[in-house]
C-alpha cells in the first residue's frame, strides 16, 4: 500500500521544497530523499514530482549521485573478491538510432580478452530486444541470485545481473514512472548501480545533454575508470559511422576526448548490418558474429570491437585504446568470445 499524501517523510518533503524554490539538491539532500522512495515510504504524488522537478530543470551531478547512492544501498550485493577490477557495459537504451544489443555482444567479447565482466542489465523498455531479452535467446540463465551470480562471476570470469532480481526497491517507483510515460532521473541510476560494485564501467548514452553529468556523478560515486559515451549519429555507444564522444573518469579526473573509428580501421560506410530486431533476431546475429566473425557486416563487427575496445581499456589492461581493440580483435578472431558466451550458458543453466 502507497503511503497515504499526509505521510511524506522531512528529507522528501525538504526537497521538494527546496526544488520549488528554483534550488539545486546536494548529494546528501537527494540521496536522503531516494532512500525514502527506495524503502516505499514515498507516497506516489511526491515521487512523481520529485521526478518531474529533476526532470523540467536537468538533473545535476550531485543530485544524480546521490539518487545512485541510495540505490546502491538498497540492492542485492553480488560478492566479488576485487569489485574495482570489475568491468560493466551497461548503457541507457534510447537514441535516435534503434540498434541490435552491441554492448551485450561487446562484453563477450572484453571477456574473451581476459576482462573480468559483471554485465548489469534488464529487459527492453527502449528497444524491440534489451540485453536481457538476447540474452535468453542465446540460452542464458537470467534468473540468477546473488550466490550464484557470484560463483559464476568467478569461474566464468563474466556474468549477467539481471535487474529486477537486484533492485527489488525500484518496484517502488515503476508504477510512477509508467504513469509519466517519459524518461526521468531512474533511466541514469539504473546502468551506474552495478550489483557487484564494478568500479569500471563503459556507459553508453543516447541524450548528449545528460553525458557530461554522468560523468561527473561517476566521479563523484568514487568510479576507478569509466567511459560514458556518446555517438553523435545518435546511438548509446560507440559508433563505426561519424564520431563518439568520450567522457573519460579516472581516479575523480574527468578528461573529454573524442573517438573517430578510421583511426582504429574501424569505420563502417554505413550502419547496415546494425539495426535492432527481435531478441532471436538479435541472437542469431550475434552467434553469428562471435562464430564467423569475418563474415559479418562490417559495421557490426566494427560497432562491437569498438565498444569490447572500451571496455578492455577502462579494465586498465592496457594503456591506450589502439592496443586494447588489438585486444579485442585477437579475442573474437581466435573465438575466445565464442567460448565465453559458450562458458556462461553452461554455467548458468547447470542445476
Amino acid at each position: 500500500m502507497q503511503p497515504s499524501a499526509d505521510a511524506v517523510p522531512d528529507s522528501l518533503r525538504e526537497a521538494l521544497s527546496h526544488l520549488a524554490d528554483g534550488g539545486v539538491l546536494s548529494e546528501a539532500q537527494a540521496g536522503a530523499a531516494f532512500e525514502v522512495i527506495m524503502a516505499g515510504r514515498a507516497p506516489a504524488a511526491s515521487i512523481a514530482g520529485l521526478l518531474l522537478a529533476l526532470r523540467a530543470r536537468g538533473e545535476s551531478a550531485s543530485e544524480l549521485a546521490g539518487a545512485v547512492a541510495a540505490l546502491r544501498g538498497a540492492m542485492q550485493v553480488v560478492a566479488h573478491g576485487s569489485p574495482t577490477s570489475l568491468v560493466d557495459t551497461c548503457g541507457t537504451g534510447g537514441g535516435v538510432i534503434r540498434t541490435l544489443n552491441v554492448s551485450t555482444a561487446a562484453a563477450f567479447v572484453a571477456a574473451g580478452a581476459g576482462v573480468p565482466v559483471a554485465k548489469h542489465g534488464n529487459r527492453s523498455f527502449t528497444s524491440r530486444s534489451g540485453s536481457a531479452d538476447v540474452l535468453e535467446s542465446l540460452g542464458v540463465n537470467i534468473d540468477l541470485d546473488a550466490d550464484r551470480a557470484s560463483a559464476i562471476l568467478g569461474s566464468v570470469g563474466l556474468v549477467f545481473l539481471f535487474a529486477p532480481i537486484y533492485h527489488p526497491a525500484m518496484r517502488h517507483v515503476a508504477a510512477v514512472r509508467r504513469e509519466l510515460g517519459v524518461p526521468t532521473i531512474m533511466n541514469l541510476v539504473g546502468p551506474l548501480a552495478n550489483p557487484a560494485r564494478a568500479g569500471r564501467q563503459v556507459v553508453g548514452i543516447a541524450d548528449l545533454t545528460r553525458a557530461p553529468v554522468m560523468a561527473e556523478a561517476l566521479s563523484r560515486l568514487g568510479t576507478t575508470h569509466a567511459m560514458v559515451v556518446h555517438g553523435e549519429i545518435g546511438i548509446d555507444e560507440i559508433a563505426p559511422v561519424g564520431a563518439t564522444r568520450v567522457w573519460e573518469v579516472r581516479d575523480g579526473a574527468l578528461h573529454e576526448w573524442r573517438i573517430e573509428p578510421a583511426r582504429f580501421g574501424l569505420a563502417a560506410s554505413s550502419l547496415d548490418g546494425l539495426e535492432g530486431g527481435e531478441p532471436a533476431e538479435n541472437a542469431t546475429r550475434i552467434l553469428e558474429l562471435l562464430a564467423h566473425p569475418l563474415r559479418a557486416a562490417p559495421a557490426l563487427r566494427a560497432a562491437v570491437l569498438l565498444n569490447a575496445a572500451a571496455a578492455v581499456y577502462v579494465s586498465g589492461e592496457v594503456s591506450s585504446l589502439e592496443q586494447a581493440v588489438e585486444l579485442a580483435r585477437e579475442a573474437l578472431d581466435r573465438g575466445a568470445a565464442l567460448a565465453r558466451l559458450e562458458a556462461l550458458v553452461r554455467a548458468s543453466s547447470a542445476g
